[in-house]
């Protein structure tokens, strides 16, 4: 992409609104692409992973990550920015803010007064600071269909169903 500093202004705030609207997008890194929900805050892509929490093997501290954005009305890919990751400390000055983001955001958790609590102890969080590059934008994005082989899972879908053991009436009866 150009380095037009109007277009690189309105990329970095597509990106501002679109991780503020959006809980989901994808990460790129160490030849793998997860897709992970965040939070926005202190203008970076919040994540939490580990323990209970989404996995993201390998992302380590001053990872460059590529993160691709979706419109939130019709699910088309339309920004990809690169980022770099950093791990935030538990008691660090930016936990309070990154975790009170995050855990509004978490979505089936068991309480979230202790959510934070438990992420200082089980879990990793990260933030993805925008370097300011933007790989695709509306108007520039590649044609290739961006496909990741899925990441391996214990679950299983379900098997045959079971049999039937008395056959239904094909044909309704007469009634009169």
């Amino acid at each position: 992409m150009s380095h037009d500093p109007d277009r690189t202004a309105l990329g970095t705030a597509l990106v501002a609104e679109l991780a503020k609207k959006t809980g989901v997008c994808w990460l790129r890194y160490a030849g793998h692409t997860h897709a992970v929900w965040h939070a926005w805050a202190d203008d970076a892509l919040c994540l939490v992973s580990g323990g209970d929490e989404q996995p993201l093997p390998d992302l380590e501290d001053g990872a460059r990550v590529e993160v691709v954005m979706r419109s939130k009305d019709n699910g088309g890919r339309l920004v990809t920015w690169v980022g770099t990751a950093s791990v935030v400390q538990p008691g660090s000055e930016q936990w309070g803010p990154v975790t009170g983001a995050l855990v509004p955001g978490r979505l089936n958790a068991p309480d979230l007064t202790t959510a934070a609590a438990g992420w200082a102890r089980t879990s990793v969080v990260h933030r993805v600071v925008p370097t300011g590059e933007l790989l695709e934008a509306p108007g520039d994005l590649s044609d290739t269909d961006h496909r990741a082989t899925p990441v391996g899972s214990p679950a299983t879908t379900r098997g045959p169903l079971p049999r039937i053991l008395h056959r239904r009436v094909r044909r309704r009866p007469k009634l009169s």
